[in-house]
């Protein structure tokens, strides 16, 4: 409708957006292009710089959502974005790289394997969102992760790349191609994996200057021996998988003794979901999407 002349005002057609909106996006934004990045690299040879990119990557995806925590920054849109950069840094750029790297000895395998495990990302991102808010689950399941997590899974699978790196013979393609699928099985798999992140962030204050020297140790030893340092945090964190699973079904166990003892204090039934209005056009979604 066009504005009334003798309206005082004329209304405005975009409303402002604060900066502190926009923060978490653009570091968003910035992963995507190490992403990128590192899948150029990669056709270019240049398998280091490669890989330092998606390392690189998954530390911005590990900042920028803290980052919109912080300063009130959430948005959808945001939210969204960050699925589709995590799909791009985490599933098709790794992919990539182990596809160019040694993957097409294998011709056609070696490209399925690549994008078997790309699909695996994608499908595990859309499985956390789809399943974010699901009002079934255990209190005590918001301390784990439903498979492994994209941006680690990127670094796992990059394993036989470091070990490369350190002058280890390289394995069979073979090898590298079955290690690839079995890294995109944990991803979408139901294993529980520890997540980190209702952990308490407060630290005592007896403890600021360790944590402080510690951070810093850690950083330095990244960047003086980054391979080294990728290669235990690999190793380590597969090894983890194991305790995360036997902890949860520890806490799984409890959960179905306590209710069987005490009914009262199970979980909280399903919520109450208001009908269709009458006369309403007919709806083919699940109840739950209304």
């Amino acid at each position: 409708m066009p504005p009334d002349p003798a309206s005082p005002e004329r209304p405005r057609r975009f409303r402002t957006i604060p900066i502190r909106m926009l923060v978490p996006n653009m570091i968003t934004l910035l992963a995507i292009c190490a992403g990128l990045t590192a899948i150029r690299l990669s056709t270019e040879g240049r398998m280091e710089l490669a890989v330092g990119f998606i390392v690189f990557a998954a530390v911005l995806d590990g900042v920028d959502g803290r980052v919109a925590r912080m300063i009130k920054g959430q948005s959808k849109f945001g939210a969204e974005l960050d699925s589709l950069a995590d799909f791009v840094n985490f599933g098709v750029a790794p992919g990539l790289i182990l596809y160019f790297w040694q993957l097409h000895d294998l011709n056609n395998v070696g490209w399925i394997a690549a994008m078997i495990f790309a699909i695996g990302g994608s499908l595990r991102l859309a499985r956390f969102n789809a399943t974010m808010d699901d009002p079934d689950k255990p209190a005590f399941a918001a301390n784990f992760f439903t498979g492994m997590p994209a941006p680690l899974g990127a670094i796992t699978v990059l394993l036989p790349i470091y070990l490369s790196f350190l002058d280890v013979p390289m394995s069979p393609a073979v090898l590298t191609a079955l290690y690839t699928l079995l890294i995109g099985f944990l991803m979408v798999s139901r294993l529980p994996v520890f997540s980190g992140k209702s952990m308490n962030m407060r630290v005592p204050r007896e403890l600021v200057l360790p944590v402080f020297v510690g951070v810093v140790l850690f950083i330095a030893l990244l960047i003086g021996y980054p391979w080294h340092i990728l290669s235990v945090v690999s190793l380590l964190y597969l090894a983890s998988l194991p305790f995360g699973w036997k902890s949860y079904r520890e806490q799984e166990r409890a959960l179905a003794a306590q209710t069987a003892a005490d009914p009262a204090a199970g979980p909280s039934p399903h919520p109450a979901y208001p009908a269709p209005a009458a006369g309403a056009a007919p709806d083919d979604r699940p109840p739950r999407l209304d």
